[in-house]
């Protein structure tokens, strides 16, 4: 509890020193100022497991996050689980709102009373039986979104019995981000942007949907569903889609294809939140941003402190334009890693680091502060 007390209080000094830097947003940098939530609930994948998936399989992608140097910049030096060099979005908004960091549902142990984290590191919107049916393989885990909402559902159904309203109405639900991941594999295993439009999108926005409907009718009132990254920024995908022609990029030399991909799947989201407002006009429902969080920090890179020339460059990683190898990935023996992750946006290539988490969950704290009616 003291190292987590320690931790409130250096993000409490941060966001007033990155506040001079963002932009003209609403409102103060910290939820707290509307909001006094008893808990978080969490659902999604790598981009907000603190620990899930090392706690329920033995793959080799899975112990490469239970293992340094995954965690070389977490409180204590020690590796969690979480797919950074330290802390995620989730947990500096976790901070934010000063509740502990969201302790992983597979540690059994684990103290619950402030929330849980039902997020698993290489989850899907969709189960692997559906992906399946398009010829995509889910290969990190099975714990898809709907198997992270019968968690949930279970976790409730054991803890608060007849008081699940009354618990719910002072909580915040984050539905994602989810969905990533099934166009990660569809990518990498040959799909094309067309295809994933017209036969995959549609199903992961109905299942993000459909969830989040679930989770309201289990009595949640402030449910935040974030969207995708800009995925042409990342050297996964710079890295495997490079192409040798300077109008397949944009500005900070991210591929505009799959951006605007991005943006299709964000687009197609809005639109599915608008009609659950229309449903439920009773219930916040927040979307949260990533996309032009994620494009801040790019645009305000040198008001960080991010080394310009590393910016699409993994800090661990090997090789290559973006040193990144998809054969030779950030945990094996033979990769190294940047003198000062905190200089870089991509931690390993896939995931950001922590300095990146940061500064995107300042904008976003900023962004979401007064579209959440958090007053307790």
């Amino acid at each position: 509890m003291a190292s987590q007390t320690n931790l409130l209080i250096l993000f409490s000094f941060l966001v007033i020193a990155n506040s001079l830097f963002l932009l003209p947003l609403p409102s103060s940098a910290t939820l707290i100022s509307l909001c006094s939530p008893s808990a978080i609930y969490n659902l999604g994948d790598s981009i907000s497991d603190t620990g899930n998936l090392i706690r329920e399989t033995t793959s080799p992608a899975a112990s490469m996050f239970a293992h340094l140097p995954y965690g070389i910049s977490f409180f204590g030096n020690q590796p969690t689980g979480r797919c950074s060099n330290g802390l995620l979005m989730i947990d500096y908004l976790a901070l934010s709102l000063r509740l502990p960091l969201l302790n992983p549902y597979l540690e059994k142990d684990s103290d619950f009373s402030h929330g849980v984290n039902f997020a698993v590191a290489g989850s899907t919107a969709l189960n692997s039986s559906l992906l399946a049916e398009n010829n995509i393989n889910s290969p990190v885990t099975n714990s898809s979104l709907s198997i992270q909402l019968s968690w949930l559902k279970s976790h409730l159904n054991s803890t608060c019995y007849t008081d699940c309203e009354e618990q719910l109405k002072k909580s915040i639900f984050f539905v994602g981000e989810i969905g990533g991941n099934d166009y990660n594999y569809a990518f990498f295993q040959g799909k094309t942007m067309e295809d994933l439009q017209n036969s995959l999108v549609p199903h992961v926005i109905q299942s993000i949907k459909t969830t989040a409907m679930e989770v309201i009718k289990l009595g949640a009132t402030r449910v935040v569903i974030p969207g995708n990254f800009p995925i042409g920024c990342f050297p996964i995908y710079l890295t495997i889609f490079q192409i040798n022609d300077t109008a397949a990029y944009d500005e900070f030399k991210c591929l505009k294809g799959l951006n605007n991909f991005a943006m299709f799947h964000n687009d197609q989201l809005q639109q599915a939140l608008q009609q659950l407002r229309d449903e439920y006009p009773n219930v916040d429902i927040v979307y949260a941003d990533y996309y032009n969080a994620f494009k801040w920090v790019f645009d305000k890179a040198p008001l960080l402190g991010l080394d310009m020339d590393s910016l699409q460059k993994a800090c661990c990683g090997s090789g290559g334009q973006y040193n990144f190898d998809p054969r030779n990935v950030c945990g094996t023996p033979e990769v190294t890693v940047c003198s000062i992750p905190d200089t870089h946006i991509s931690w390993d290539g896939i995931h950001l680091t922590e300095k990146a988490y940061r500064n995107m969950a300042n904008w976003l704290i900023r962004d979401l502060t007064p579209k959440l009616n958090c007053l307790f």
